[in-house]
């Protein structure tokens, strides 16, 4: 298919390291949507023939109707999908195939083919986000007030709601959702009629095959046109950051199933057994979303090191930038949907969250700041005086509630029975009323207006 320079074909091994269309046949859609602007195009300009459009036009839906059908035969002969569509084509209808070609090269038909794809997997991949925040913002709302530890060195640090944890995942998807909303509008020029990297000299229209694919404008520069794969590498850092967030969120769901937490249990649909201890119930959708952030992150680095050292324009090497981009979006999309399926029917046990969330001294905190409002003490003075009474109970082996105010007064003299509606856990969450606070009104209020904004979108 690349002509008469050469007298002889490929050798095997040539031929085998050459070929993407294993890979690359999953471009067909926008290699067929691509050729279709193209040719119509090349008719409105006049540089081929409206027969010849026709023709194109409806060979080319003749070859989508065999691809949708499983009908199409691939030839690895013919190297990738643009040339195996080409070839089936000019077997349809002759001699208008060959002038389809006209005023563009495979690197600005595969560049543009790629974008088509990336743009699809960036709002694909925000949909998928939106669908899991709601499933949080729904979850958080039911447990606004289902008291749990907050915890940091995974410590126990402050009581906080389940509802309000699972907003900050919330806010965390959200972002990520506006960051491949971000890439798709910043990708969103279109290469075709760039050539193979100087443009062309026939009299094209750029800005109409861009504005009938769905394009923004055409890309300003031939070189970058065809050379440039930032679009795929600012998509997948979109989608290792996601998977990021993903993995920190399994991660909590393998622990809090734990028999030590027992803070929720995720549903049979995302559990399985084992083979050997029949009592086991292992979150292994959990631990695989965990594990598919290494994929993912994996495949941007192969991106990043293909590309490194590339001196523009097109080469070679570029071809290996489908497998990557394709393994992280087909990981992203898969990791997405069993999160949001675990969120979805995850069952949570309000009583263990609500126990363990009065271990540790939790409410410390909150007497602290009782002894700077009621006593007008320094900060840092309330801190020493509660790190005694800490010391205190932790040495009779009882939760601060449990002291009695005779025994807080050994500490401090002025303390005085008040205290010690600030000490349980229920108090302490309701009190941090302040703006992004784990309150339960908070939490509800924030979770509604989640749910409402997703609803809009």
């Amino acid at each position: 298919m690349w002509g008469g320079r050469f007298s002889e074909g490929p050798s095997a091994i040539m031929e085998e390291i050459n070929a993407s269309i294993d890979i690359d046949r999953r471009l067909w859609r926008e290699d067929i949507a691509g050729s279709k602007a193209h040719a119509a195009m090349l008719a409105a300009c006049g540089v081929i023939s409206d027969a010849d459009n026709k023709a194109i036009q409806k060979g080319l839906d003749a070859v989508a109707g065999e691809i949708e059908s499983g009908q199409f035969k691939y030839d690895k002969a013919l190297e990738d999908i643009h040339m195996n569509i080409e070839a089936r084509l000019k077997a349809l209808i002759g001699e208008p195939a060959g002038r389809l070609h006209t005023g563009r090269s495979r690197n600005d038909q595969v560049a543009t083919d790629f974008r088509l794809w990336v743009r699809t997997a960036c709002e694909q991949s925000a949909a998928a986000l939106r669908d899991l925040c709601r499933a949080l913002a729904a979850r958080a709302l039911e447990n606004a007030d289902a008291v749990m530890p907050g915890f940091t060195h995974l410590q126990t640090a402050q009581p906080v709601t389940f509802g309000h944890h699972l907003l900050a995942y919330a806010e965390m998807f959200s972002r990520d959702a506006s960051r491949f909303d971000d890439a798709a509008r910043r990708m969103n020029e279109c290469p075709l009629g760039a050539a193979a990297l100087a443009g062309t000299s026939f009299p094209i229209d750029r800005d109409r095959t861009a504005k009938a694919l769905g394009f923004d404008r055409p890309c300003a520069n031939s070189l970058d046109a065809v050379s440039s794969r930032d679009f795929a590498m600012e998509a997948m850092a979109a989608a290792a950051i996601t998977a990021t967030h993903l993995s920190r969120l399994g991660e909590e769901l393998v622990i809090w199933t734990s028999a030590q937490f027992g803070f929720v249990q995720l549903s049979d649909a995302f559990s399985t057994g084992s083979s050997i201890m029949p009592q086991k119930r292992n979150p292994d959708a959990a631990e695989l979303v965990r594990a598919k952030a290494g994929r993912i992150v994996g495949s941007l680095n192969s991106l990043l090191i293909v590309m490194k050292g590339l001196a523009l324009a097109y080469a070679k090497d570029m071809q290996e930038d489908k497998a990557a981009t394709f393994q992280c979006f087909d990981d992203l999309a898969l990791a997405l949907a069993a999160t949001t399926g675990m969120i979805g029917d995850l069952h949570v046990n309000r009583d263990a969250m609500k126990e363990a969330a009065g271990h540790g001294f939790s409410t410390a905190t909150d007497l602290a700041d009782w002894l700077v409002r009621k006593l007008n003490m320094p900060f840092r003075d309330a801190h020493h005086v509660t790190g005694a009474i800490v010391a205190l109970a932790e040495k009779k082996g009882v939760a601060l509630e449990a002291l009695s105010l005779k025994d807080l007064q050994s500490v401090e003299p002025r303390m005085t029975d008040d205290v010690f509606d600030v000490l349980s856990v229920d108090a302490s969450v309701a009190s941090r009323t302040s703006f992004g606070g784990t309150a339960p009104a908070n939490v509800k209020r924030e979770a509604k207006k989640l749910l409402k904004a997703l609803k809009a979108n």
